[in-house]
C-alpha cells in the first residue's frame, strides 16, 4: 500500500515496566489487520519480543517497530522497554516519532516510569497521550486515576473517551457525546476538551463564541487539537483493555483523526557543516535527509541501519551520503520492519521508518542525505544518561581477544548507553552500562550471538584530577649528543576552570620568542601530562593553560624538545596549584518494597549518599532518589539484592564530579605508583 506523508502517524508506546505495552502493541496490530493471530508475552510468540532473552525474562529489552493501516492512515508503532536499565534504546526511538503514548496500568496507577517518560516526551517537544490499560481488571478505580493524573501532570490531561460497562467498552467523547459511562459525563468531558482546544487559536475561539460548536469544521478542530498537542496544552487520556480489545478502535480513531502527522511535527535540529541551522520540510521532492535512530547487527542480514526520513524520498537505487562522507552508497534493498520480518519496499517518503542493510559506514545518529551542496550535515544529538556501572572484562579462553573486541564494538553500535573503554596503562577493557542488569544482558547477548565468554572483575573508578589554585611553571629542555641538539624552553601559567568546563590552551607569547609552529608541540606535551595525572594517576580536567614566554634555538629547536618542555613545565605548575582528586557523583534511583525503606536508606547513608526524596508507588513500592559517590556503590547490586530479597532495582546516572574527602585523596595518592619516562 502506498501512502502520503500526511497519512502517516508515528507513535512510540512507552511507560513503566509491566503496564502491558507489548500486549497492547500486539492487540493494536491485530485490530489493524497487520496480524491474524495474537501472540502473548507468556508464550514468547509476540511480534515485539523476539530476542531469546526477552522471551526468557518475559519483558522487552529492545525497541520493536511494526506498522498497520487504519482507514486512510498508516501507523508506525514502536514498542519500547519499560525497565530503566534499557532506556537507551527507548530514548533513541523518541527521535523517530511525533507522539509518545505513555501507557498506565489501571491498577498500579502512576509509577516512576510514567513520570520519567512524561518528562522525556515533554523535554523533546513531542505530543503526549496517556493510555490507561487494564480498565476491566478488578480493583481499578478509573475516576480516581484520572484525578491523580490531572493532579500530577496538570489540568491539560483530559479524557477523549470514557469507559463504560465496567470497562467492557469505551465511548468517544470528542467526536460524539452519547451514551452512559462508568463515571463522569460524556457531554461534560466533551465540553472540557472543546474549551481547552479552542483557546490556542483566536480565529477558532471567536467563531466558537459567536456561533457555537456547530460553526467549527472538523478540519479546524483537528488543526487546533494538533497545535494543543505539540504545545503541551492538551494531553489526551484514552482507555483500553489490551486483553479484551475494548477501546482499541477508539484509540486507533484518535491516532488517525487527531494525532500529528510528520508534516505537523517538529523536526530535530540538523546543522550544516558551517554550524548554521538547516531548515527541514516534509517535502517528498526535496533533497533527502534521514536520521539513523537504531542499529541492528542481524546474523543473517548483516548490519541493519533503521532510519526516519525527514525530507525527500529514498528509493531503491538511490545514492546516499553518510554524514560528511564523500563516497555515496547505493540503496540496493529498502526495507520496512514488521517485528523481525523485513518487508522490501520501493520507496520511503518523509515520515516513513525504513531500513537499509550491509552499509558498514552507517552508525547510530548518522545523517543520510543526497545533497552534495551540503558536504556535511549533522544532527544535534539528544541527551542520553551516562553509563556509570562498570565491569572489567577479559576473554575466558586465550586467543579470543580480537573476537571480544569485535563483539563489543557490535554491541556498542546498537545501544547508546553501552560504552566500551580500553585502558592501555592497565591493559584493561571496561564496559559501562546503566546497571548490573543492563551489563548482564549485554554480556549474555555477546555469548549467544558471537560465542565469546568473559570473566569479569571490578574496574578502576573513573576518578579525575584538577587544580584548586593558580600557579606558574617553567622547564628548559636541552640535549646535546654530538650532532644536532634539542632545545626548547617554556614558561606557562595554569588556572582552574568551572567544574565540567574541560581544558583551554591559550597562546599569549609575544615577540616571537617561541615560533608559532612549536605551540602545537607544547600543547601536545601538556595534554600528555594531563592524561597521566599529577597526584594519583588520573586524567586532569577543568583548567586553562597559558603559554606566555620561552626561548628557542634556530638550529636545535625541534618539536620533540617543545613537547618535553611543555610537559615538564605543566607538571611543575600543577605541583604548586593545589591539585585535587575528583570523584564521580551519580544520581541513583532505587525501587524497593516499602517495608525495606529503613534498611535501604540506612545503607545509602553509610555510603556518603545524600537522600533527595522518595516517590510512593501503588502496590507497596517506593522509589528512593539519592546522590552518592560511584566508588561507594561498587558492591551495591549484591547488597540491594540481599536487603530486599531480590526485589530491589536501581539505576545510575552521572550527576557531576566533586572533590574527594582528604582521607580518600591521601589513600589514592599513596596507592599511585607513577611511571616516569626515561628521557
Amino acid at each position: 500500500m502506498t501512502h502520503s506523508t500526511e497519512s502517516i502517524r508515528n507513535i512510540a508506546l512507552a511507560g513503566h515496566a509491566g503496564v502491558g505495552k507489548t500486549t497492547l502493541f500486539e492487540a493494536l496490530l491485530l485490530a489493524g489487520g497487520a496480524i491474524q493471530t495474537p501472540g502473548t508475552v507468556e508464550r514468547g510468540n509476540t511480534v515485539s519480543d523476539t530476542d531469546s532473552q526477552e522471551k526468557a525474562r518475559a519483558h522487552s529489552i529492545d525497541t520493536c517497530i511494526a506498522h498497520l493501516d487504519h482507514g486512510d492512515c498508516h501507523l508506525n508503532l514502536i514498542d519500547t522497554a519499560g525497565y530503566a536499565d534499557f532506556r537507551g534504546a527507548t530514548l533513541a526511538a523518541l527521535a523517530a516519532v511525533e507522539t509518545v503514548a505513555i501507557v498506565v496500568n489501571a491498577i498500579n496507577g502512576i509509577e516512576h516510569g510514567t513520570r520519567r517518560m512524561m518528562m522525556h516526551a515533554r523535554e523533546r517537544g513531542l505530543a503526549r497521550v496517556l493510555v490507561i490499560n487494564k480498565i476491566d481488571f478488578d480493583g481499578a478505580n478509573l475516576a480516581a486515576l484520572v484525578d491523580a493524573l490531572r493532579d500530577e501532570f496538570g489540568n491539560e490531561c483530559l479524557p477523549v473517551n470514557l469507559p463504560a460497562g465496567r470497562g467492557t467498552r469505551v465511548l468517544d467523547c470528542f467526536f460524539h457525546a452519547e451514551g452512559t459511562t462508568d463515571f463522569s459525563s460524556l457531554a461534560e468531558a466533551h465540553q472540557r476538551i472543546l474549551d481547552q482546544v479552542v483557546e490556542v487559536d483566536e480565529t477558532v475561539m471567536d467563531r466558537y463564541l459567536d456561533a457555537g460548536e456547530a460553526a467549527l469544521t472538523p478540519a479546524q478542530l483537528h488543526d487546533a487539537f494538533e497545535q494543543c498537542l505539540r504545545e503541551g496544552h492538551l494531553v489526551p487520556i484514552c482507555f483500553v483493555s489490551a486483553r479484551t480489545a475494548a477501546g482499541l478502535p477508539e484509540l486507533l480513531d484518535v491516532a488517525a483523526r487527531l494525532l500529528p502527522n510528520p508534516a505537523e511535527g517538529n523536526p530535530p535540529p540538523f546543522m550544516r557543516g558551517d554550524g548554521t541551522p538547516l531548515t527541514i520540510s516534509a517535502d517528498p521532492a526535496a533533497h533527502v535527509i534521514a536520521d539513523v535512530f537504531k542499529i541492528v547487527n542481524d546474523p543473517f542480514v548483516g548490519k541493519l541501519g533503521v532510519f526516519r526520513v525527514w525530507q525527500g524520498t529514498i528509493r531503491r537505487d538511490s545514492q546516499l551520503l553518510v554524514d560528511d562522507g564523500r563516497k555515496p552508497f547505493k540503496v540496493g534493498h529498502l526495507f520496512r520492519l514488521q517485528g523481525k520480518t523485513h518487508v522490501e519496499i520501493d520507496e520511503a517518503v518523509p515520515g516513513d521508518l525504513a531500513a537499509v542493510a550491509k552499509i558498514e559506514e552507517i552508525h547510530f545518529d548518522a545523517v543520510l542525505h543526497d545533497s552534495h551542496e551540503d558536504d556535511l550535515i549533522t544532527l544535534v544529538p539528544p541527551a542520553f544518561p551516562s553509563p556509570m556501572y562498570g565491569l572489567a572484562l577479559e576473554p575466558r579462553h586465550k586467543g579470543q581477544e580480537q573476537k571480544l573486541s569485535n563483539a563489543l564494538a557490535r554491541l556498542a553500535e546498537e545501544d547508546p548507553c553501552f560504552r566500551v573503554e580500553h585502558h592501555k596503562e592497565l591493559n584493561e577493557t571496561v564496559v559501562r552500562g546503566l546497571s548490573d542488569l543492563h551489563l548482564k544482558v549485554m554480556l549474555e547477548r555477546m555469548r549467544e550471538r558471537y560465542g565469546v565468554e568473559v570473566d569479569t572483575h571490578t574496574p578502576r573508578i573513573a576518578y579525575r584530577e584538577t587544580i584548586a589554585g593558580n600557579a606558574e611553571g617553567h622547564h628548559k629542555h636541552k640535549k646535546q649528543t654530538g650532532g644536532a641538539g634539542q632545545f626548547g624552553e617554556v614558561f606557562l601559567r595554569i588556572e582552574p576552570l568551572d567544574r565540567g568546563a574541560g581544558f583551554e590552551f591559550v597562546d599569549a607569547v609575544k615577540g616571537g620568542v617561541i615560533p608559532g609552529q612549536f605551540l602545537p608541540a607544547i600543547e601536545k606535551g601538556v595534554r600528555q601530562a594531563m592524561e597521566h595525572g599529577a597526584i594519583a594517576g588520573y586524567p586532569l580536567q577543568d583548567l586553562r593553560v597559558t603559554v606566555y614566554d620561552g626561548k628557542y634555538h634556530p638550529v636545535d629547536s625541534k618539536e620533540v624538545a617543545f613537547v618535553s618542555a611543555g610537559k615538564k613545565a605543566f607538571i611543575d605548575a600543577v605541583g604548586k596549584a593545589r591539585p585535587i582528586v575528583l570523584e564521580p557523583i551519580v544520581n541513583v534511583e532505587v525501587a524497593i518494597p516499602e517495608h525495606d525503606v529503613g534498611d535501604v536508606t540506612g545503607g545509602l547513608a553509610g555510603k556518603r549518599a545524600r537522600i533527595l526524596g522518595t516517590d510512593t508507588q501503588r502496590g507497596g513500592e517506593l522509589v528512593i532518589k539519592a546522590q552518592a559517590p560511584l566508588a561507594e556503590l561498587v558492591d551495591y547490586p549484591t547488597e540491594l539484592k540481599s536487603m530486599t530479597g531480590g526485589r530491589g532495582r536501581y539505576s545510575l546516572d552521572l550527576s557531576h564530579y566533586e572533590a574527594v574527602p582528604p582521607n580518600v585523596q591521601k589513600q589514592l595518592s599513596e596507592a599511585w605508583k607513577p611511571h616516569v619516562e626515561e628521557e
